[in-house]
């Protein structure tokens, strides 16, 4: 069920320099529609084969994004459509997203998921894995683009802990956002869930990822 005064009160604080994707895994498609219906175009999922059942039933205009840890065997099922590739960890994946691309005659977009949080359970790269990147070969990768960062914070009620490490991956953004290479004009910072997105983007996020508030807990 959408809870649409959610959804107009979070639209209405975003604006226009803020885009917010849509949560959508394990909810319906009536859900998604739903709030298709009522303007919102980004989605966001998890699971590949979940993504590929929901894109083949709901509008063709939905822009999808692909938020969880993809795997390299699974890319070839989301090349044809999926909109932004979010959880990107490794150069490994970045090439098989751009040979599926590439098969599919299309171009990718990609975020680079970078590791602020404490959880060892969280994929990305480190400060150190960044400074290291190949940078001159992602030129070399004609059918993908990578146009910003992602992070999520530590799953904490410290919301201090939860800002600065937010603020450390705006200055991350801000730093590869100064590159000039033809496929990788970094201008996405996505960060901030239903839990913190105010937060994100009182420290730079324009692109926020919210599930709960406007589909409600996940059984």
């Amino acid at each position: 069920m959408v809870n649409v005064d959610n959804y107009k009160k979070i639209i209405h604080e975003l604006g226009d320099k803020v885009t917010l994707v849509a949560v959508s895994k394990t909810k319906p498609v009536e859900d998604i529609q739903a709030l298709y219906d009522l303007g919102q175009k980004d989605f966001g999922e998890n699971y590949v084969q979940e993504l590929e059942e929901k894109y083949n039933r709901l509008p063709k205009d939905i822009r999808w994004h692909f938020i969880g840890h993809l795997q390299s065997n699974k890319v070839k099922q989301v090349a044809a459509f999926v909109q932004l590739i979010h959880g990107v960890d490794s150069l490994k994946l970045l090439k098989e997203i751009n040979k599926q691309a590439e098969k599919n005659n299309r171009t990718i977009d990609c975020l680079l998921q970078v590791h602020i949080a404490e959880e060892e359970t969280k994929f990305g790269f480190d400060e150190q894995e960044l400074l290291k990147m190949n940078w001159t070969e992602l030129q070399e990768l004609k059918n993908i683009r990578v146009v910003g960062l992602m992070g999520m914070a530590s799953f904490t009620d410290d919301m201090n802990k939860v800002r600065q490490e937010f603020r450390y991956l705006k200055l991350l953004f801000d730093k590869y956002s100064k590159l000039s290479i033809a496929n990788s004009k970094l201008t996405i910072l996505s960060m901030g869930m239903s839990s913190d997105y105010k937060i994100a983007i009182e420290e730079g996020s324009n692109m926020v990822r919210i599930g709960s508030l406007l589909f409600g807990e996940r059984k």
